[in-house]
This record gives structure tokens, sequence and C-alpha cells, in this order.
């Protein structure tokens, strides 16, 4: 039995809760009833409806200091890139329950497919990185330092909380909401019809090219439930990994137009038409390169153990197709092809 008496209403801190994930987060908890706080700038939008807002810039020394006589139930960080943030809060604010949402950027060998959270080799961590994180001048800071920064935070917070901390580290979260994950491109392909170029079936080695995502909603499901149980250790936090060809058969099933085709096109002809990997503009979105096949091949049986649970893929394809329509994102895509570089491709298939 728990050493804990579980309350139905708990006192959340989120600290974020207007971007991506702990905007979903935020919202979970607020769905089942719980008294949420968020912790924002408030200029990157707002908290979902029924959550308060504390205003703070977390580059300022004292920015928490109001919030030092509230205890709270639960805190869920989600510093991006800044340690001194994750050192300021575990001094500034009492909590039962830390959950730090790290990243697989820790990990240092993002090849070999079929790594655990305990078997897989860790990068450095940069428990003296105090550089403030500015996306207008590093927008693409190099995993070296994304993941040892973030190894950094989780020490500091398993050292701050002990067995009172929950570390989870999220491969590709994808869902409603994401407007710059590669992820979102396949939907709103796959509902123009037509004839869609994907990648190649299999590797060079002849393996299936992977995949594996998580649905933000499922992510912070899971981290609701794991605060309010007070439950500890460190996990990765992804779907099951599968194909990728399965992964976009799923996406085209659940909202491919009637009149759609999809043509899988060899590596070769992608790169000598200019095509990128994974994500960005004259991209083919989510065909791996080969260093990041381990990446999206993680054993996640120990986290499913611990309670996440994943949707089927063609219900957040569905979900991300009526946000984007509805929020009309679908002009441009961030990722992929258009469709004049697309038909390109294929007549350099000869098709």
């Amino acid at each position: 039995m728990p050493s804990f008496v579980r309350k139905a209403r708990q006192r959340f801190l989120i600290l974020g809760g207007t971007g991506f994930v702990s905007g979903a987060v935020a919202a979970e908890a607020v769905a089942r009833g719980h008294d949420v706080t968020c912790v924002a700038r408030g200029t990157g939008g707002s908290p979902p409806e029924g959550a308060r807002l504390f205003r703070a810039d977390r580059d300022a020394p004292d920015a928490l200091a109001g919030l030092a006589d509230t205890r709270f139930d639960a805190v869920v960080e989600t510093a991006t890139l800044s340690l001194p943030w994750v050192h300021r809060a575990l001094r500034a604010v009492s909590a039962d329950h830390w959950t730090f949402v790290s990243s697989i950027s820790v990990y240092a060998d993002t090849h070999t497919r079929g790594q655990t959270a305990r078997s897989a080799p860790l990068r450095p961590a940069l428990p003296h990185d105090t550089t403030s994180y500015d996306p207008a001048h590093d927008p693409e800071p190099s995993q070296a330092r994304y993941g040892g920064v973030k190894l950094a935070c989780e020490h500091a917070v398993r050292e701050a909380t002990g067995d009172r901390s929950f570390i989870v580290r999220p491969g590709l979260v994808i869902g409603p909401g994401d407007d710059v994950g590669p992820f979102g491109y396949w939907p709103l392909r796959m509902a123009r019809g037509g004839t869609a170029v994907v990648p190649p079936d299999e590797a060079a080695d002849g393996s299936s090219l992977p995949a594996q995502c998580l649905d933000v909603r499922d992510l912070a499901a899971w981290i609701v439930d794991r605060a309010c149980e007070r439950a500890s250790g460190v996990f990765d936090a992804a779907g099951p990994p599968v194909p990728l060809r399965s992964l976009l058969g799923e996406v085209a099933d659940a909202v491919g137009h009637a009149a759609l085709e999809l043509v899988p096109v060899p590596e070769d002809i992608l790169r000598n038409a200019g095509v990128q990997p994974w994500t960005g503009p004259r991209s083919l979105p989510l065909w791996p390169p080969r260093e990041l096949y381990g990446a999206l091949s993680r054993d996640v049986a120990p986290s499913v153990d611990a309670g996440l649970r994943s949707r089927p893929i063609g219900e957040t394809a569905q979900a991300v197709l009526r946000d984007r329509l509805d929020r009309g994102a679908g002009k441009r895509p961030v990722a992929g092809l258009t469709p004049v570089e697309e038909a390109a491709v294929l007549r350099s298939t000869g098709g």
C-alpha cells in the first residue's frame, strides 16, 4: 500500500503551462478537477481554461518568491534548457512530489535499437552550464548541450527530492497543438489525396525504417497519474516502436482521401532530388537519418508496466488534422514538401 493518502483534488504547480507539453499537462490536471497554477511569462499564450497564471520571468533570481508561502501537492517542471531555473525552483517551491520532463537527448547512443532507460549510455551532464537559452540566437542547440543540460537538471531534481521525483524522458511527442514537429505534415498530406511521396519501406541494410512517437495527451495523462500516485524513478516516454511504413499506413487509413496513392521513393532518388530527412523545409518528415534509428526504436516495456498508455496513431492523426484545419495551420508546412517539390520528386522516379 502507498505510504500517502491520495487526495481527490490536488494542488498542482506547472512550471510552464502555456507550451505544447506543459499546456497539455495543465489541461489534463484541470480536466480531472485539480487545482492548477501555471508559471509563465504570459506573453506566449495562455494556460488552459480553469488554470490560474502566475506571471514570472524565470531569468530573474526571485521570480518564484511569491510562491514561497504555498505548499503544492505536485510540481511538474518542463524547463527546456536552463539549469538555473531548475535550481531556483527547487529552492523556492515546497511540494510533496516533483516531475521533471527531460528528453531522450540525454542518451549518448542514438544508433542502437532496443535500448532501455537502464541499459543506454548517457551523455556527459553539464552541471556548470548557466547560459540562458535564447531561441532567437540559438534555435537548435546541439544535442550534446541539450542532452547534457537536461541530464544535469535531472541530477539536481533527484538530489533535492530523492524518491519524491519522477523523471520522464520523452522521445518524439506529437498531437494537436504542435506546429513545428515532423508528424503534422502527414495528416494534411494524406487528406489532400493524389500521389504522395513517402520514404522507402526499408533502410539500406534491409531492415524496416523505425518510427516511434507518443500523443501529447497520453504523455500528459501519464504524468498526472504518476504525480497523484507519488511515483518515482526514471522512465522513457514513447509509444511502441513500429515500422515507419506501418505508421504512415495507419495515418492514411484514418484521414486519407479516397484518391490517395502512397509511392515509396528510394533513398538515392530522394537525396539526389535534394530532399532532406526527418524535418524542415524540403524534407520528407519522419524519414529517419541513420543516427536516429536507435532513438526511434526504444524498448518502452518498463514504462508500459508503469502505466504508460498509447492511443492508436490514427486517432492522433484525426485530431491533428482537425486542429491544423481549425487553426488555419495548413497553409505552408513547417516541415515537408510543397506540392511543386513533391511533383518534381515524382518526375525523377519516372512516375
